[in-house]
């Protein structure tokens, strides 16, 4: 195994997870980081990836799972310890001195924001944050910013529990529009720049759907793929979050993460579209009708 191919995949649930079958469907080296070596850790073995337990804001894990490593895959899921994860990674992966790419992902919404900005929620500011970090470390940086996921519970689990019960999907995002992306179209960013970072180095990749919808539109889109009438219902953004969120059970930071993104999608800040992806791929992003096609069974239960 050449050590500058060896990928590092920090962050291997979700998105990291489809980073790594992605790279190993193509024979390229990867060493996976979990925080517990359980089942998933066995099937990423199973894929012929090497499996090391860590902790990415602990700098003596990170540096063993270095070792050897020429290229990088940065993620956390929401979490309140995003920007002391970056600054681990960043520091000690300036001390190791041997990548040839580092690829961070991100929040699109850090591409309207300052410094000074307050409108975002706290981990949309730590992305931001972080990105500062990883920029000032002299790293080979590449920056993947998705808007919100059509794999978010949001689109996804209660989509899937309104359109059962009453044929509808109800959110607070009034006549706000979306982009939405698919987590695996990320995934295949991530991938392909993990394969050949050189051409990548400094850029940073606004990921997003082919076009933005408003929720009327994405109702539609619904209805096309599920071959059944489905219709928008506008909720009051303090009512959806008392009587919906509220119950969901999530940590206080991530409750504010999805509560602001609401607030956001409300306001229209969700409204843009970037052709990064099919620039970097080669092939466009998935449509929210073929995202909702290949799933038909989860969301009509």
């Amino acid at each position: 195994m050449v050590a500058s191919d060896l990928v590092l995949i920090a962050g291997a649930g979700g998105v990291g997870r489809m980073v790594l079958d992605r790279l190993r469907a193509q024979d390229v080296p990867v060493r996976a980081m979990v925080r517990r070596d359980d089942d998933r850790a066995a099937e990423m073995r199973a894929l012929g990836a090497e499996v090391v337990v860590g902790d990415l804001t602990r700098p003596e894990t990170v540096a063993a799972a270095l070792e050897g490593v020429g290229r990088m895959y940065f993620a956390m899921p929401v979490s309140p310890d995003h920007l002391l994860a970056a600054t681990v990674v960043a520091t000690v992966a300036r001390e190791h001195g041997a990548l040839s790419g580092l690829v961070g992902l991100s929040q699109m919404t850090v591409s309207q924001m300052t410094a000074t900005s307050t409108a975002e929620s706290h981990q949309q500011r730590l992305h931001w944050l972080a990105e500062q970090v990883l920029n000032w470390s002299g790293l080979p940086v590449v920056h993947l910013r998705p808007t919100s996921f059509l794999d978010n519970p949001l689109f996804t689990t209660l989509a899937a529990r309104s359109i059962r019960a009453s044929g509808t999907i109800e959110l607070p995002f009034g006549t706000g529009r979306t982009s939405p992306v698919a987590a695996e179209d990320v995934a295949r960013a991530a991938a392909t720049v993990l394969r050949d970072p050189a051409p990548h180095i400094g850029h940073v990749y606004e990921l997003t759907g082919p076009r933005a919808v408003d929720m009327n539109e994405m109702a539609e889109e619904f209805s096309r793929a599920l071959g059944r009438p489905v219709s928008y219902i506008d909720v009051p953004l303090d009512r959806w979050r008392a009587e919906v969120l509220a119950k969901a059970g999530l940590p206080p930071h991530t409750e504010q993460h999805i509560a602001t993104m609401a607030r956001l999608h409300r306001e229209n800040r969700y409204d843009r579209t970037s052709g990064d992806l099919e620039r970097v791929t080669g092939a466009p992003a998935q449509t929210i009708e073929a995202f909702v096609t290949a799933r038909r069974d989860f969301y009509l239960g």
